[in-house]
């Protein structure tokens, strides 16, 4: 029981670090672009320390570093995108809108792993899109960020189908330095050819170097090592719903650190309580009325 309670709390600690991320993000004065750039690397040479400090090997088939390579692109467009969202919107509304990536990802897994679609999703997504619509309506505003953020959620979606399908044949922690490595040359190129490096890179200031190093090693490196441990003691079950509360923590603390700049409309609390309650509702039922598909074996580190 002791252990449980323990995995319980240092699972709520990621699920709160990966909310502060989004404060990391406002914090920070580089780019979204840029910003990527630099976390990506970061993370990816703190995954590598963690990966020779464990004694992992790193050698997998050529197609498949080619594979996780491309979902490294995928998950550098979808970080682009959020810290974007937040830097032309509120923090709050990237968060509201990422909360509908369990939408995207219903509608993703069944064309992408051909499994059929189950009503549970369609009740879910019915709401998320009620959700969607509300905030949609009372924060006009913030369209244009709304509508980035919504593309963030849709490439989170893709990146969650397509690793669910690599993460039951390779080590998680193996697939997400490949994937950081992937998606920082995925950046690198754009910024080679868009002229980036010809302009001038932008130098992060002390601050920005301290807030980046959190964001590449606490809240990716360390945090994703953290949730995959504590899988091995805890249910996905409840995994699952205790990192719904993410956009939670992350609109409470951005509340508490940017105060009333991230106010929003009651429709959009409205709004996105909807989202949430589709969100927590979707383990609850699929736990309850569908009969449990088979969970891929995956790999521990």
């Amino acid at each position: 029981m002791q252990i449980v309670t323990k995995s319980l709390f240092k699972l709520h600690l990621v699920v709160f670090i990966y909310g502060f991320t989004a404060i990391l993000g406002k914090l920070i004065t580089l780019d979204a672009i840029q910003l990527v750039w630099y976390r990506m690397l970061i993370a990816f040479l703190a995954l590598g320390v963690l990966l020779q400090m464990r004694g992992r090997k790193l050698s997998v088939d050529r197609k498949t570093v080619v594979q996780l390579i491309g979902i490294g692109f995928v998950v550098a467009f979808h970080w682009i995108t959020f810290f974007h969202a937040i830097k032309i919107s509120t923090i709050s509304v990237a968060l509201g809108c990422l909360a509908s990536t369990t939408l995207f990802t219903s509608l993703l897994e069944p064309a992408l792993v051909r499994r059929p679609l189950v009503w549970i999703e369609v009740v879910t997504g019915v709401l998320i899109i009620a959700g969607l619509y509300m905030i949609f309506q009372f924060e006009p505003d913030y369209i244009t960020g709304i509508i980035t953020a919504l593309i963030s959620a849709f490439l989170a979606g893709l990146f969650t189908v397509l690793n669910k399908v690599m993460i039951a044949r390779h080590r998680p922690l193996v697939i997400s330095f490949y994937e950081m490595g992937g998606g920082f040359a995925g950046i690198t190129l754009y910024m080679l050819f868009s002229g980036t490096f010809e302009a001038g890179l932008q130098l992060p200031v002390w601050s920005d170097w301290l807030f980046l190093l959190l964001l590449g090693v606490v809240c990716t490196a360390y945090a994703f090592a953290e949730s995959v441990k504590v899988m091995d003691v805890l249910s996905a079950y409840t995994v699952v719903l205790t990192i719904n509360l993410e956009p939670i923590y992350g609109i409470l603390l951005a509340f508490v650190f940017f105060g009333e700049s991230e106010l929003m409309s009651g429709g959009f609390y409205l709004g996105t309580l909807t989202i949430l309650a589709a969100v927590f509702l979707f383990p609850v039922l699929n736990r309850k009325f569908i009969k449990k598909r088979k969970a891929p074996k995956m790999p521990r580190d």
